[in-house]
């Protein structure tokens, strides 16, 4: 409940900064411009500052991701995107059809200087939210779309808020422009806090790299730990993650989010796992001992179980598995012999990571591991195909109602659990879920 109210608190924080230009605005309003005009530029305004919001949304403060989980923060960002583009789209087009005089600003050689950022901040968004989409398809690596994007978002803000101060119209009185000014100090300061802070931080506390470790199914493990005598320890919730840079400076734009699979009681070293899917995770297994990077974290939905909990059910799929072996192992480390439901989905028998160790655990602790393959091997006893309600019902004890749900993987293996669960009555609260394919 109370994260539900921390909840409601931000998304009413996001709406009133939001639409705040309006109020502004409606001080000094003449209402002679016509109804048309003047709600195109209420539009306009309202998708400026929301495009100012995307930044304090990726800016990866604790206290903003902890009431719904930085994943769905981040959808948040990319889908809230749209609205703004649609916004900002709506303002130029009812001018239009009002009255067909402007179109004579989209002359850009001609045009004042007012018109021309519109028009350039209009182009820049409408290209940086079509490599946003269509990343994958244009075949744009991770590392590519990460500066582009950066650079795009800024020239997008930087050249719509010239637009709106050359315009003057509404923002000619001095409480109009200490407001725009005060909202673009706080985007500015934003920017300067991810690019210049926060690396600034980082740089404080590089780690080193101990080990390289291949895996099952493609992956390599990465040991660090904190260099330095006085390194804080890093303290985090089993199944949190954390973005790296490796082979960079700490003010990279580059970064990478990879979950963390190592026991939360041990706090001199964690340990990345990590599938090799291209881009930089194809290049992590050249990583040496000695290497230095650099972490930004621990993040994620993940929280501690309460010690009233039952027992607890770990659903992953593939490389989802790493915050749960990071849970498995701290309860091995803690001697928690709470009963413990891993269901686990991979493509074939040798595709299943840590399958050696999750044997290993279930001889010391309550564990009941269900595997389910999509293309099992020519004898293969376990389950098969897409995990569903039936499947969790026929290894779940009877109060399942009563347990804590831990799942971390895919989009479609996430959606059809949640589903599963649904579909069982399980209540929403007590489910807990990491999405891959954030970025």
């Amino acid at each position: 409940m109370a994260r539900r109210s921390e909840a409601a608190l931000w998304i009413i924080a996001y709406v009133a900064v939001a639409v705040s230009p309006l109020f502004v605005a409606l001080i000094d309003l003449n209402p002679g411009r016509g109804f048309v005009i003047n709600f195109s530029v209420a539009l306009g305004f309202v998708g400026l500052t929301m495009l100012g919001l995307q930044f304090a949304l990726v800016a990866r403060f604790r206290r903003v991701a902890a009431p719904v989980g930085i994943d769905r923060l981040l959808e948040f960002h990319k889908q809230i995107a749209y609205v703004a583009l649609g916004l900002v789209l709506l303002h130029p087009i009812l001018l239009f059809l009002k009255d067909d005089r402007f179109l004579r600003l989209l002359d850009v050689p001609d045009a004042p200087w007012r018109a021309r950022g519109a028009v350039a901040a209009t182009l820049a968004l409408l290209i940086l939210v079509a490599l946003s989409a269509w990343r994958r398809r244009l075949r744009l690596n991770y590392e590519a779309w990460q500066w582009t994007h950066d650079v795009l978002a800024i020239f997008v803000v930087v050249a719509a808020t010239a637009h709106a101060l050359l315009v003057r119209y509404y923002l000619d009185q001095r409480w109009e422009q200490a407001h725009a000014a005060a909202l673009s100090a706080a985007f500015i300061a934003l920017v300067l806090w991810v690019r210049l802070g926060r690396p600034i931080n980082r740089r404080r506390h590089p780690w080193r790299v101990e080990a390289v470790t291949p895996e099952h199914g493609n992956c390599v493990s990465v040991t660090l730990a904190p260099m330095g005598a006085h390194a804080p320890p890093f303290r985090f919730t089993p199944g949190q993650f954390a973005w790296i840079m490796a082979e960079q400076s700490p003010f990279a734009v580059t970064q990478h989010p990879f979950t963390i699979s190592s026991s939360a009681e041990r706090t001199d070293a964690i340990t990345l796992t990590i599938k090799a899917a291209g881009d930089f995770t194809e290049t992590v297994g050249r990583l040496r001992p000695g290497e230095t990077v650099y972490l930004d974290g621990p993040f994620g939905e993940f929280r501690e179980v309460p010690e009233e909990t039952a027992g607890i059910v770990l659903i992953g799929g593939g490389v989802g598995v790493t915050p749960l072996m990071s849970i498995l192992r701290t309860h091995a480390d803690r001697d928690d012999h709470r009963p413990v439901w891993l269901f686990l989905a991979n493509e074939s028998e040798d595709s299943i990571i840590f399958r050696e160790e999750i044997d290993a655990v279930c001889e010391t602790l309550p564990v009941t591991t269900v595997h389910t393959l999509s293309h099992p091997p020519p004898g293969w006893e376990g389950e098969q195909g897409h995990l569903d309600a039936a499947m969790l019902r026929r290894h779940l004890p009877p109060n399942f109602a009563e347990l804590r749900y831990f799942m971390c993987g895919p989009p479609g293996l996430l959606d059809a659990a949640e589903a599963a669960l649904a579909e069982l009555g399980v209540p929403a609260r007590r489910v807990h879920s990491e999405r891959f394919a954030m970025v």
